[in-house]
């Protein structure tokens, strides 16, 4: 099956960006979520903050007044196997132009069977 994770040893990558940072062709979140998928990653989720700053210091919020209401903190992370995270790590820091990409060795317990509908919804039955 396709992007599926096994238990035993793994890399977690969690790739900070702001959220109206662009690449050519899309915001670049967007276009890391793009890569993740055509390179067949098992799973990735884009989290949205409220708040946050980054190394320039100045803190942007969530409904805040001019740019602080801007340029708020998303984070895409997905976990995946060591040689998986190596192999996209060149084209991850070459699309990211902005942001901060980190990795941290983690061991995957379990991972849940998918259902006959769940494979049926994601066209793999």
């Amino acid at each position: 099956m396709k992007g599926m994770l096994l238990p035993g040893p793994a890399q977690r990558v969690v790739i900070h960006l702001n959220e109206d940072s662009a690449s050519e062709g899309d915001y670049l979140h967007l276009e890391v979520m793009s890569l993740l998928f055509d390179h067949s990653v098992a799973g990735a989720t884009v989290l949205r903050g409220h708040s946050g700053f980054g190394a320039h210091h100045r803190l942007h919020s969530q409904g805040a007044p001019g740019a602080r209401g801007e340029h708020l903190p998303v984070r895409v992370e997905f976990v995946e196997s060591a040689q998986t995270v190596q192999s996209l790590m060149p084209k991850l820091i070459q699309l990211v132009t902005d942001g901060v990409i980190e990795v941290q060795e983690t061991n995957i317990v379990h991972v849940a069977p998918l259902s006959q509908a769940q494979e049926s919804e994601d066209g793999n039955a």
